[in-house]
């Protein structure tokens, strides 16, 4: 029995929307009437423990999550950021105001999202280019595309399905790799071929439809050759499935679209190469260790990486990973997480996380206890990866990647192991400096929006930019 009573209106309409269903297609997965639905989204009826159960089935909700005090505050996180920036700073919206919008006018919090982008985006463009523009070009296919995959958590259950069928019967002990070639040719006519890049030109690989010859260029290393069959079969052999996918994330624009289907096909690649169930146990007995996932099924640490925030499977979960990838001048490349995510969603990082640090010990695991300005700790680690091209001799062939998870399920990583999580003094980070609320910080690099500076000629503080607290 519920111990009190949930009006989850919000939820249960941004649940319906992401899922590119109306009223009647959502009340008739759920078992119940249309009127009786619009009851629950306008908050006129609490939503029983039977409905949250019919949700969890129906849509592969975690219930826990969907009913909790807190709800979804990435919303709200987010308004924060924009709210916080110079122009809007001084009219002082407090954190209630920005959770009450998100949680009762999630569509009109998304609209204001879009058009804080589509400002960021603008003033980024060469002068005069955005007079030129369609306004819904404003908002980049990259971006468009980003903020779709976390609001679903990176998690696809019709995906994950099919992939997993589909892995477990390329099973093979050596390397999956042949088997997925087998696959291409035997179920499609497809043949693949390593060629000398200079016959791809600026690509990695290219599939041609016409002559069913995928060409591989012979630069990619070993394990994203294998990624780029898996790719390709994903495209041929998920079609119908990405299609409707497709249709139900409704992307604004062509380009938007070609990049979600290509993301589709991506996270269905990683997903046969590393079947759900048999990854996820893998994952658990060897307590997330990279380098022996790695060797167990063929992939690299940055795939085993992106595979760890993939694992949202309501029935069986795993550690709810977040992840980044840098470049050495700090340029985010990837961004997901399979919950909470801690860092800003417009600025970096904060140089106090240890992200950027591995590229001085490459190849070496950095593990870092961090906290929040909300007081929420994380457990993280940090290491350098290689680009999927092997590059010119005389370039930078190093990025970077953070992984991190709530300290609660640091237990369950190796690399927690002789790290007293409970007494161990966690680094305070934040999010971009422009909205970080910590005051005294030698690392600040911006004022922060909306506060007054509390610079004095006579006095020297820690932070290059004091402010007066409020």
């Amino acid at each position: 029995m519920l111990p009190r009573k949930l009006f989850l209106g919000a939820r249960l309409k941004r649940l319906r929307r992401d899922r590119g269903l109306n009223q009647s297609q959502m009340a008739d997965q759920l078992g119940i009437s249309g009127s009786y639905l619009n009851h629950l989204e306008r908050n006129q009826r609490p939503v029983t423990a039977g409905i949250l159960l019919r949700l969890a089935e129906a849509f592969d909700v975690d219930v826990k999550s969907f009913a909790s005090e807190g709800g979804d505050t990435g919303g709200a996180t987010q308004l924060g950021e924009i709210f916080s920036d110079p122009m809007l700073a001084d009219l002082g919206i407090s954190r209630y105001e920005l959770v009450e919008l998100a949680d009762n006018a999630p569509s009109v919090a998304e609209g204001i999202a879009r058009l804080y982008t589509a400002v960021r985006d603008m003033q980024r463009r060469p002068s005069g280019e955005e007079r030129r523009a369609d306004p819904r070009s404003l908002i980049t296919p990259e971006t468009w595309v980003r903020d779709y995959i976390q609001a679903q958590r990176n998690h696809y259950p019709e995906l994950e399905e099919a992939s997993e069928t589909l892995g477990g019967a390329l099973n093979h002990p050596l390397s999956v790799s042949e088997p997925l070639r087998q696959r291409l040719k035997e179920a499609w006519g497809v043949e693949v071929r390593v060629v000398d890049p200079e016959v791809l030109e600026d690509a990695s690989q290219h599939y041609d439809p016409q002559r069913r010859l995928l060409m591989l260029s012979s630069l990619l290393r070993p394990e994203n050759r294998t990624f780029g069959i898996a790719y390709q079969l994903a495209l041929l052999e998920f079609a119908p499935i990405i299609a409707r996918m497709l249709e139900a994330a409704r992307p604004p624009d062509p380009g938007s679209r070609r990049l979600l289907h290509m993301s589709f096909a991506n996270y269905a690649a990683g997903a046969i190469i590393m079947p759900y169930g048999k990854f996820l146990r893998a994952a658990e007995e060897h307590r997330y260790a990279l380098d022996r996932l790695t060797a167990q099924f063929g992939a690299n640490v940055e795939q085993i990486a992106h595979r760890f925030t993939t694992l949202g499977r309501s029935s069986a979960k795993g550690v709810p990973f977040f992840m980044l990838r840098v470049d050495p001048a700090g340029n985010i490349s990837k961004r997901y997480a399979g919950e909470r995510f801690p860092f800003s969603h417009f600025g970096g990082t904060c140089p106090r996380w240890h992200l950027h640090s591995a590229f001085q010990t490459p190849g070496q695991t950095i593990r870092q206890l961090i906290e929040t300005p909300d007081g929420a700790r994380f457990f993280t680690i940090s290491r350098t990866i290689e680009r999927p091209i092997r590059p010119d001799i005389h370039d930078d062939a190093l990025l970077a990647i953070g992984l991190g998870c709530d300290v609660k399920h640091a237990s369950r990583i190796a690399y927690a192991d002789g790290l007293d999580l409970m007494n161990t003094p966690a680094t305070p980070v934040g999010p971009a400096c422009a909205i970080c609320p910590r005051l005294q910080c030698a690392y600040r690099a911006t004022p922060p929006a909306g506060r007054m500076l509390a610079v004095e000629e006579n006095r020297k503080s820690i932070s290059p930019y004091p402010f007066v607290p409020t």
